[in-house]
């Protein structure tokens, strides 16, 4: 089976190396963004795809805007492909572009459709506190994710997983479950499935007001938008910002989905002193960081990151800025 992979970030490295080392397809070559400059150095830095792609000598494209890059309509109308596959590429296609290929355009999203359509599922299953997602894989069509499903495949989300562990591990699915789905749409063994519009929701690109933190909020809820969010949450601390990179909600009801080290911990802090404010330092765990006053419940810091300084744990930071009981956590912003 001839393909044409479209695809820009990590995510999308295991589908395209699965597709590349599997028998039944023929990868004729790749599409992704264009370089991007960053760094100090504002260097100009391939994407992952790209990289892949390179690695195996495949024809490449990277149009700024692939709907009116000409060189690239021109490739993708005369190739003859069977399918495009498109994970985490980063531009709409066209219907134009939709209607070339033999078996149309197949996607791989990272929830369980139809929640979740749009730019970050993993991100928004998190904060929302989910304890399921998914891939799903489906015909593309001109809407944004809204396309027939062919494919699903779920997985778990533990309590302290954050952002870059699911998007791994999703990854990972995602590239076991298109072989398969591929294969099978070719023989005609799937049905295309209609999305059920009453039960789909979005997931739309993080804006920079996301990361800041309230602490006004619950601990569980500053914990999901901590671990969904990752690493980039901020709140304040001695009037500098401070990026919380990862937390525990310390409570009972939580204690069975944490690690054995901390369960009993979370049980002794179900009750903590109703007199603190949100933000205030209400201990000190030896060894592990500061446990911190919400809205409702206390967070337990387990890593931080100081501006200009690699993330530390939570207890190291704590030793390093001589941290005492009372003082106060600011709101990020």
């Amino acid at each position: 089976m001839n393909i044409i992979f479209f695809g820009t970030p990590d995510f999308a490295v295991p589908s395209l190396e699965r597709l590349l080392s599997h028998p039944a397809f023929n990868v004729l070559a790749v599409v992704t963004q264009p370089d991007k400059r960053r760094g100090r150095g504002s260097q100009l830095i391939p994407s992952p795809v790209k990289a892949i792609a390179q690695s195996h000598n495949l024809p490449l494209y990277q149009p700024k805007s692939v709907k009116k890059d000409e060189a690239t309509l021109d490739y993708l109308k005369n190739t003859q492909a069977d399918a495009f596959v498109v994970v985490a590429y980063g531009q709409i296609l066209s219907q134009a572009i939709l209607d070339l290929p033999r078996l149309g355009c197949v996607n791989a999203h990272g929830s369980i459709l139809p929640r979740y359509r749009g730019a970050a599922p993993i991100q928004w299953s998190l904060y929302h506190g989910e304890a399921e997602t998914g891939i799903t894989t489906m015909l593309m069509d001109a809407g944004m994710d809204t396309g027939p499903m062919l494919l699903e495949a779920r997985t778990p989300i533990a309590l302290l997983d954050n952002f870059e562990d699911l998007a791994a591990r999703l990854a990972h699915i995602g590239a076991d479950l298109l072989p398969e789905t591929l294969l099978q749409l070719d023989q005609r063994a799937i049905q295309p499935m209609t999305q059920d519009e009453s039960q789909a929701t979005y997931a739309p690109l993080i804006k920079k007001d996301n990361y800041w933190l309230d602490w006004s909020r619950s601990a569980i809820a500053l914990h999901n938008q901590i671990r969904g969010f990752f690493p980039s949450c901020s709140a304040t601390f001695r009037d500098k910002a401070i990026k919380i990179v990862a937390t525990a909600p310390l409570s009972e009801t939580f204690g069975i989905q944490l690690p054995s080290q901390l369960s009993a911990i979370a049980q002794a802090w179900s009750n903590p002193s109703e007199a603190a404010q949100p933000g205030e330092v209400v201990g000190i765990l030896k060894g592990e960081g500061a446990i911190v006053q919400t809205g409702d419940g206390v967070l337990l810091l387990r890593t931080v990151q100081l501006t200009g300084k690699r993330p530390q744990s939570g207890w190291d930071f704590a030793n390093g800025t001589r941290l005492e009981v009372g003082e106060v956590f600011g709101k990020g912003g």
